[in-house]
């Protein structure tokens, strides 16, 4: 097993700006994001730092702007990689696939912002690709939602995607459980969509 951490989209944006994280709290995250990058460095596991760009115009991630900017407890700790992207699954129109299979990386460990959105593109296109995927879900998060579809809470997004992800495409965990099995050498299981869909159809 050799891992990478993928820490995605950590910008001022969704602290300060104007897509804030609601749940969990940003600062919960943002400390599970900083203790997940730490025991990566201690463990010697690479860690991909991911920004994403959008056009000077745009009213959110805008490049040169302030909610562009990496959240100083990602600025300010040691990447191995970095990587800026307009898509949101990191592997569109980069070369992490690259990257990761030049160091023989068979597992990738997902942070970062937003669960539902880059986190999950990133996560399928991970897991299709043939990479076992880990998913901290105490060191990501997403905001609310409402549109012409309907109206999510930022909890509910979280929970659904964490546990959709679960169910087949990634081990997801917290961020203290992950880290005492990389201390331990160990793998994350995830379950699977048989046994998921059991388990709610009994509980009914």
């Amino acid at each position: 097993m050799r891992r990478a951490l993928i820490v995605i989209d950590v910008q001022n944006e969704y602290v300060s700006g104007q897509l804030p994280i609601e749940y969990p709290p940003v600062q919960d995250s943002l400390r599970n994001i900083a203790l997940a990058i730490d025991a990566a460095i201690a463990a010697e596991i690479p860690v991909v730092v991911v920004q994403h760009d959008a056009p000077e115009q745009s009213p959110i991630f805008a490049i040169g702007s302030d909610g562009w900017q990496l959240h100083a407890s990602v600025a300010e700790r040691k990447a191995s990689h970095h990587i800026n992207k307009k898509q949101a699954s990191a592997f569109a129109g980069t070369d992490l696939a690259q990257w990761l299979a030049a160091r023989g990386v068979d597992t990738l460990t997902v942070v970062g912002y937003m669960t539902h959105n880059c986190n999950a593109s990133t996560i399928f296109e991970a897991s299709h690709n043939g990479l076992t995927v880990e998913f901290l879900a105490d060191a990501a998060g997403s905001p609310s939602y409402a549109n012409a579809a309907g109206k999510a809470s930022a909890e509910e997004i979280h929970r659904v995607f964490s546990t959709v992800f679960h169910s087949s495409f990634a081990a997801v965990a917290s961020t203290e459980a992950w880290i005492a099995a990389v201390r331990e050498g160990k793998a994350l299981e995830r379950d699977n969509i048989y046994l998921s869909a059991q388990r709610a159809r009994n509980a009914g």
